[in-house]
């Protein structure tokens, strides 16, 4: 197999890289003076199975236009087969309309990815299950839940524990988890005015002398989650932790993070964490590596991968 890497996570495809005891390809990405992307792939590559590891996080555009421009490269290259690994899928929020004269660009992404040329795609913890179909081409779409679960076990289980969903939206994905841990289940009700603004209005369970840890998927201004976890303090909660797997953190969501009430927020590496995330007293980043690589080497060897979850 191999591996190329765009810039959004060169540092995942490294670990990545180490993991399946190969080397990166070479391959160039770079900028004309009017940031036109030009990629420029620097070793035979015809007949060969090739993963292109890109999320498409900030500065979203751009990522996702070296992933396309990428693919097309490889594509006329004369590759056997084009997987895109995404560990994090921009514009998964964008899943359906939500108003008149509003796009659906999960599915856009998607038809800009298969007409560049891929022929599977490699993802985690989609937004939305449903963006798989967006796709007419195989889709794997892996879950960090795994993993959470190893490190809430080695880290902050024990008695009392409640695994909460902030929303509504993230019931599965939260009583997965607390299946796992064997723990109790409660969710966050909440009523949001506008995008990026968010109001909790209440706590459905017991968590009145509980040890909460709060469960999703995308974590982006963070005002949802700290809203969330004073809402758990304030009904009692002895100790308020988050477990998110993608960390967008835009803006001053770290700043916001950092002065709310909440213990700990532990998130992944499929967005490479900023300089901000890294020097945070609050915020742990777990490693995404072994898992992408494994699925990856599966893929290579016709295997299964749902069994990585069995």
């Amino acid at each position: 197999m191999i591996l190329v890497a765009g810039n959004s996570n060169r540092q995942l495809a490294e670990a990545m890289a180490a993991v399946l005891g190969i080397e990166l390809a070479n391959a160039s990405i770079r900028r004309f003076s009017d940031l036109e992307i030009f990629v420029e792939v620097q070793e035979n590559v015809r007949g060969e199975d090739v993963f292109v590891m890109q999320s498409t996080s900030y500065p979203a555009n751009d990522h996702l236009m070296e992933l396309l421009i990428t693919i097309d490269a490889l594509r006329r290259a004369s590759a056997r087969r084009i997987t895109a690994v995404i560990p994090y899928y921009g514009y998964s929020r964008q899943d359906r309309k939500v108003d008149s004269r509003t796009p659906i660009s999960a599915k856009l992404v998607a038809n800009l990815i298969t007409t560049a040329g891929a022929n599977r795609v490699l993802t985690l913890d989609l937004h939305a299950g449903q963006i798989q179909g967006f796709f007419d081409i195989p889709v794997d779409n892996l879950y960090a839940a795994p993993l959470m679960v190893d490190d809430i076990e080695k880290n902050l289980n024990g008695d009392g524990l409640t695994i909460v969903s902030p929303d509504v939206g993230g019931v599965f994905r939260a009583r997965q988890i607390a299946k796992r841990l064997d723990a109790d289940l409660a969710i966050v009700d909440k009523r949001r005015e506008r995008a990026g603004v968010s109001e909790v209005m209440n706590i459905i369970g017991e968590v009145e002398g509980r040890r909460c840890i709060l469960v999703d998927d995308i974590v982006d201004s963070g005002g949802t989650l700290c809203n969330a976890a004073q809402a758990l303090k304030d009904s009692g909660a002895t100790r308020v932790d988050a477990h998110i797997v993608h960390g967008v953190l835009s803006g001053g969501a770290v700043g916001r993070i950092e002065a709310s009430v909440m213990d700990s927020l532990t998130i992944t590496d499929t967005i490479r964490p900023t300089e901000a995330v890294r020097i945070a007293d609050k915020i742990r980043v777990l490693s995404v590596a072994t898992l992408m690589a494994e699925a990856v080497r599966r893929i290579s060897e016709e295997s299964s991968v749902s069994t990585l979850f069995d």
